[in-house]
């Protein structure tokens, strides 16, 4: 049986064969994280190499690469932007404020991060991230590395180890 995980991996590769033509959005960052992307797409990291090209209109792009807060005032523009971008098509979330609402999570002005508004393929967290992270994160979706940390859910069998281990903690929580 093939995981989640796999199965993913299998579309994108059969949707992206070649390459990724990104349109950037910046949803309410400070632009650390924009800063960061441009570099990325310098000589020095070349993200040329894995057939990533920034594009200037949503309609040549595969993917949506978010960054920043989602603000009350972006909102309909960045689902109007979406809605440009034709299928199939991945959005990424560069940046703690694109992934979860960073520092602005529960002000007045911000919505939260780009999960709350679009469907988020992969999330790229830091502040900003630094290139390697970026250029890590894409290669993990194109497929081109493996993936370093794999999920740990916590189980029964783990709690009892941890008591364990910890004698002094009591056998139940109260």
């Amino acid at each position: 049986m093939r995981t989640p995980a796999a199965v993913l991996r299998g579309l994108f590769l059969r949707a992206f064969p070649k390459s990724l033509w990104v349109y950037h959005c910046n949803a309410g960052a400070c632009n650390g994280c924009d800063i960061e992307v441009i570099d990325v797409l310098t000589p020095y990291y070349d993200a040329e190499r894995f057939g990533i090209r920034l594009v200037g209109s949503p309609r040549h792009a595969d993917v949506l690469l978010v960054s920043g807060p989602v603000t009350r005032q972006v909102l309909p523009h960045l689902v109007r932007l979406w809605e440009a971008v034709p299928e199939p098509k991945l959005v990424f979330a560069i940046g703690g404020c694109a992934c979860g609402g960073g520092i602005w999570h529960d002000t007045y002005s911000v919505i939260g991060g780009a999960d709350k508004v679009l469907p988020v393929n992969y999330y790229i967290p830091g502040c900003p991230p630094r290139p390697e992270a970026i250029v890590y994160g894409v290669a993990l979706a194109l497929g081109l590395v493996p993936q370093k940390v794999a999920a740990r859910h916590l189980s029964d069998g783990f709690l009892e180890e941890y008591r364990r281990l910890n004698p002094t903690l009591p056998a139940e929580a109260p």
